[in-house]
C-alpha cells in the first residue's frame, strides 16, 4: 500500500508507525476481540514497512501541502527561442531537415540532440527522442500529424526536459503494443515533459494511456484533446494543470499520478485553466495528493451519478491516498463512485464545488475541514462522510438519501493508516465494499455501526454496545460546526455523529429524515448547542436533543407539519425569532438561537397552530432514541481524540 505522505511543515509532528500495531490490536484490552484476525496482523505489517505519513487528523492549506512536496521540474516559454528552430518536414515514412540531428531509418524518425526542432507535415511512423542525459530537447509541433502503427508514436528514451510547442492543430495517434514496452502511450517521455503552446494537440490511444511521462508532466497551456483506451495524463512524478485546455475522455483514470516510492511525489496539481474529464475510472488519481487553487475542472466519472457505484473497480471523481485540498477555482464533479475520496484527510477553503456521486459526496478517513468553500451535494448516499469533520466557514448544502453528515472513521492518524492498509490487504475491500451505517464497509475498510457483531468501529477496532440502557458506543468521532451556512437535506440521519457533537456558531439547517429510524440530530457522544442558529425538522419516533442546558438555550417541541409547511418561533413577549419553510414533512421541531434561555418558554407555530416548549426539556433521551446519556470517553478506552482543526 501507499503509505499516507510525511508533511514537513514545522507546526506538525509525525505520528509513530509503531503504535499502529497497538492501536488496531491492543485496544480491544482482555474483554475485546480483534475483528479481522490475521488480516489486522498482515495490514499493521505493512503499514510499518511504508515508512512515515502526514498528520491527517488537520490537513494542511495548499499552500503547505505544495511546499512540502517536490517541485515539479518545467521549462518556461523565456527559456528557449522559436527563433532557433530547425525546420523538419515530414512525408509519410520519411523527413527532411539540415540538422545532423535528425535522421530517419526504417519508419523511425530519430531526434539525438539538444536543440529546438520545428516539425510539420504528415509522418507515419514512430519519433524518437534519443539524446544527452543534460539535453533539452523542443519539438514546436505545427499543424503535423504523426501516426505509429506499433506503439508510442512519440517515444523520448533518453534526455534531460522534453517540450512540446504546439502551433496550429496537430494529431497523434499511436498503434498496437506487445504488452512489454516501457513506452506505453501515444506520446511517452522517460522524462520531464511540459506542453505549452497556442495551438491544438489531438492525442489518440487505442491500447493504452495518452500522454504519460516517467517524470513531471506539466502544462502551460495549449489545447489537449486526449482520447485514451487506459489513462489520459499521467505524469508518474507529478501532474500539474497551470492553463490552457485539456479535454480527457479515458476507460482509466483521466488524471493520474501514480509515483509511490516518495512521499512527496505523486502528487496532482490544477493551478489554472479549463479542465474537462469524462474517465471509464477515476477522474484524478493521486498517489499522494490531489491539489485544485484554480481554473474550471468538471469530471464525469464512471458514467455519472445515475450510472452508481460499480461491483469492481474505482469510478471516483477526485481520489487521492494523503490529502484532497481545494482552494480556489470551480469544480463540478458527477461520480458513479464518490465525488471526492480521501484515504487520509481533505480541506475544502474555497472556490465553488458541486458534486453528484451514487455513493458519497465527500468521504475521508479521517479529518475533513470545511473553512470557506461553498460545497453543494445534490445527489449523494451519503453527502459528507469523516472521522473529525469541522465546519468553520463557506456555505455547504447537502442532499443525501441516507445520513447528511455521518462523522464515521478513524480519528488518529496511526488509526486512519490501519483502516487503509487493511482495506488494501482485503484484496478488492477499497473498491467494492458498500457504505452505509449499519454493519457494512466504507470504502476504507471501516464499520460506521459499532454494535454490528465483529464490526470494526471508527476510530478503532473495538466497537460493541455501549453501556448502559441500550445506547451506541462512544467511539470518539467528532462533528464540529462553528462557522458558516449549513443546509442538510437528508432521508436519513441529519447531522450524525459516532461520538461527539458540538454547534458553537454559524447557522445549521436540516430538513429530513424520511423514517422514524432516523433522526435530524443523532450522536452517540455528547451533544451540545452553545452559539450559532440551529433549526432541525424531523419525525417525532426519534427525537434527540443536547445532552447539556450549558450554553445557549434550545427548544423540542412536537410540531407536526407537511412539506410546504411554515414555522414561527416566537419568544413569550411574541417577538419573532425564525420563521422556516420546511420541503418535507415533520413531527418535530428542535430551535436554537443567540439569545434563547434555558427555562424559559417558545412558542413554535405550524401554520399557525401554536405549541408552548420550555427551553432545555423534552424531546428525546439520545443513543438512538433509547434512553439515557451516551457512554462518556474516547473509541471505547476513555481517551480524548484528538481535537478537530479550526482552519
Amino acid at each position: 500500500m501507499k503509505a499516507l505522505k510525511k508533511i514537513m511543515t514545522p507546526a506538525r509532528t509525525i505520528g509513530a508507525i509503531a503504535l499502529v500495531g497497538t492501536l488496531a490490536l491492543g485496544a480491544c484490552g482482555a474483554s475485546g476481540a480483534a475483528s479481522s484476525g490475521g488480516g489486522a496482523t498482515s495490514a499493521t505489517t505493512a503499514v510499518a514497512a511504508a515508512g512515515t505519513n502526514g498528520d491527517t487528523t488537520a490537513p494542511p492549506t495548499a499552500a503547505d501541502a505544495l511546499a512540502s512536496n517536490a517541485k515539479a521540474s518545467y521549462v518556461k516559454d523565456s527559456d528557449w527561442k522559436a527563433s532557433d528552430a530547425v525546420d523538419v518536414t515530414l512525408s509519410g515514412s520519411i523527413a527532411s531537415s539540415s540538422s545532423d540531428a535528425v535522421s530517419v531509418s526504417d519508419g523511425v524518425l530519430t531526434i539525438s540532440k539538444a536543440g529546438v526542432y520545428k516539425l510539420s507535415g504528415s509522418f507515419t511512423g514512430k519519433l524518437v527522442v534519443a539524446a544527452g542525459a543534460e539535453d533539452r530537447v523542443v519539438l514546436i509541433l505545427d499543424n503535423a500529424t504523426i501516426t505509429s502503427s506499433t506503439g508510442a508514436a512519440i517515444e523520448a528514451t533518453s534526455g534531460d526536459d522534453l517540450v512540446l510547442s504546439l502551433e496550429g492543430t496537430s494529431t497523434i495517434t499511436d498503434g498496437t503494443y506487445t504488452g512489454t514496452e516501457d513506452a506505453n502511450a501515444a506520446i511517452y517521455a522517460d522524462m520531464d515533459l511540459t506542453i505549452t503552446g497556442s495551438g491544438t494537440l489531438n492525442v489518440t490511444s487505442g491500447a493504452s494511456d495518452a500522454i504519460t511521462s516517467k517524470d513531471d508532466l506539466y502544462v502551460l497551456s495549449g489545447t489537449i484533446n486526449a482520447t485514451a483506451s487506459d489513462d489520459g495524463l499521467r505524469g508518474k512524478d507529478s501532474l500539474t494543470v497551470a492553463g490552457g485546455t485539456v479535454t480527457v475522455n479515458s476507460g482509466g483514470d483521466a488524471l493520474k499520478s501514480d509515483q509511490d516510492n516518495d512521499d512527496t511525489k505523486g502528487y496532482v496539481s490544477i493551478v489554472d485553466g479549463t479542465v474537462t474529464l469524462t474517465s471509464g475510472g477515476d477522474g484524478i488519481d493521486a498517489s499522494t495528493d490531489a491539489i485544485v487553487t484554480g481554473g474550471t475542472v468538471s469530471i464525469t466519472s464512471g458514467g455519472g451519478a445515475s450510472a452508481g457505484k460499480p461491483s469492481t473497480g474505482s469510478t471516483k471523481g477526485i481520489k487521492a491516498q494523503t490529502y484532497i485540498i481545494v482552494d480556489g477555482g470551480v469544480t463540478t464533479i458527477d461520480a458513479g463512485d464518490d465525488a471526492i475520496h480521501s484515504n487520509g484527510a481533505l480541506r475544502l477553503s474555497s472556490g465553488t464545488i458541486t458534486a453528484a456521486s451514487g455513493d458519497d459526496g465527500v468521504h475521508t478517513e479521517v479529518a475533513a475541514v470545511l473553512d470557506g468553500a461553498s460545497v453543494t451535494v445534490t445527489q449523494s448516499n451519503e453527502a459528507l462522510e469523516g472521522g473529525l469533520i469541522t465546519i468553520s466557514d463557506g456555505t455547504v448544502d447537502l442532499t443525501s438519501s441516507d445520513d447528511g453528515i455521518n462523522a464515521s472513521g478513524s480519528i488518529t492518524v496511526e488509526a486512519g493508516l490501519a483502516a487503509v492498509a487493511e482495506s488494501s490487504s482485503d484484496s478488492t475491500a477499497s473498491d467494492t465494499a458498500t457504505t452505509t451505517d449499519t454493519a457494512t464497509t466504507t470504502d476504507t475498510a471501516t464499520t460506521s455501526d459499532p454494535m454490528a457483531p465483529g464490526g470494526v468501529g471508527p476510530g478503532g477496532p473495538c466497537g460493541g454496545m455501549g453501556d448502559g440502557g441500550g445506547t451506541m458506543e462512544d467511539t470518539g468521532e467528532q462533528l464540529t460546526i462553528s462557522g458558516g451556512t449549513v443546509t442538510v437535506n437528508a432521508n436519513g440521519d441529519g447531522l450524525d455523529s459516532n461520538g461527539a457533537l458540538t454547534i458553537s456558531g454559524g447557522t445549521t439547517t436540516v430538513y429530513g429524515p424520511a423514517s422514524g429510524a432516523n433522526g435530524a440530530l443523532d450522536s452517540n457522544g455528547a451533544m451540545s448547542i452553545t452559539g450559532g442558529t440551529v433549526i432541525a425538522f424531523a419525525t417525532s419516533e426519534m427525537v434527540e436533543t443536547p445532552t447539556t442546558t450549558d450554553g445557549q438555550g434550545w427548544v423540542s417541541a412536537s410540531a407536526t407539519g407537511s412539506a410546504g409547511s411554515t414555522v414561527t418561533i416566537t419568544d413569550a413577549n411574541g417577538s419573532v425569532l425564525g420563521t422556516y419553510t420546511s420541503p418535507r414533512a415533520f413531527g418535530n421541531v428542535v430551535y436554537s438561537t443567540s439569545g434563547m434561555t434555558n427555562g424559559s418558554t417558545y412558542t413554535v407555530s405550524v401554520d399557525g397552530t401554536a405549541t408552548e416548549a420550555t427551553a432545555g426539556e423534552g424531546g428525546g433521551t439520545g443513543g438512538m432514541g433509547m434512553g439515557g446519556q451516551p457512554p462518556a470517553g474516547g473509541p471505547g478506552q476513555g481517551g480524548q481524540p484528538p481535537a478537530a482543526p479550526q482552519g
